[in-house]
């Protein structure tokens, strides 16, 4: 999906739902992060292929690690602002530990692959095998709709956590 938002309903959706057992954030952020090399494809004119060597699971677990590591780093500075946000909570104390962003990153990456793999064609996820077994476009209209729905359930559950903490202040 070269447009991210369809990403951003199951990695909201499952993100908050797991939030207690990884780093919802940087699992939000690792399912998005991959459409940088689609979006640049697109906007600089690269010839050939939209997902290139980013939508491998290979490197796209690479791509994940890095990712938590680097949203680790930034914990500090953006976790008030995550916990405001209601992408944290009490529950999460216990993901701070850097396991939990490494598993949140590479988890959120290998789902980006995984909604995209049965989609295009030019996607070779089990690089350096140049075929994608799990291409298939008739499944498209389902996994669109997956996306929709699950981003639908995870801002019915994200409004919830807002009203829920509006209750507790009363």
């Amino acid at each position: 999906m070269p447009f991210t938002p369809y990403h951003i309903g199951p990695a909201l959706a499952l993100g908050l739902v797991l939030r207690g057992r990884f780093h919802a954030p940087t699992f939000i952020v690792a399912n998005v992060v991959l459409d940088i090399e689609p979006f640049l494809a697109i906007s600089l004119g690269w010839g050939g292929a939209l997902h290139g060597i980013f939508h491998t699971f290979l490197v796209a677990a690479c791509v994940g690690a890095v990712c938590g590591l680097i949203m680790r780093l930034l914990e500090g500075r953006l976790g008030g602002l995550f916990r405001a946000m209601k992408l944290e909570g009490p529950e999460c104390g216990k993901v701070t530990s850097t396991k939990a962003f490494l598993t949140a990153g590479v988890l959120g990456c290998l789902m980006h692959v995984l909604f995209d793999a049965p989609l295009y064609a030019d996607i070779r996820p089990f690089f350096p095998l140049v075929a994608n077994p799990l291409y298939s476009p008739a499944s498209a209209p389902t996994v669109y709709d997956a996306c929709i729905w699950l981003g639908i359930a995870g801002l019915v559950y994200w409004i919830a956590l807002f009203l829920g903490g509006q209750r507790r202040r009363a």
